[in-house]
């Protein structure tokens, strides 16, 4: 099985949420935002199934506490990949 994984830079997934640069922190540090993956010493990006999928949970009403369930089960599945 082939697996095709895109990745976002910033401006992309604040495009992607409607969101500003002071937001999308805000959000990662309340856990309703997954946090960046290194692509190097200075660079990082969003996995963009990651932020679909936080769009979606939106969209659907989630709650803020459920929205937090959803990125803690993103970070989870991150870790498990790189295991």
């Amino acid at each position: 099985m082939s697996l095709i994984l895109k990745l976002l830079k910033l401006h992309g997934v604040l495009a992607l949420t409607a969101t500003g640069r002071s937001t999308h922190y805000l959000y990662i540090k309340q856990g309703l935002m997954v946090p960046p993956v290194s692509q190097g010493v200075q660079a990082v990006a969003y996995p963009e199934h990651e932020i679909q999928a936080i769009i979606a949970a939106r969209i659907a009403g989630k709650s803020d506490d459920e929205i937090r369930s959803v990125v803690a089960d993103l970070v989870k599945q991150r870790k498990e990949v790189q295991q």
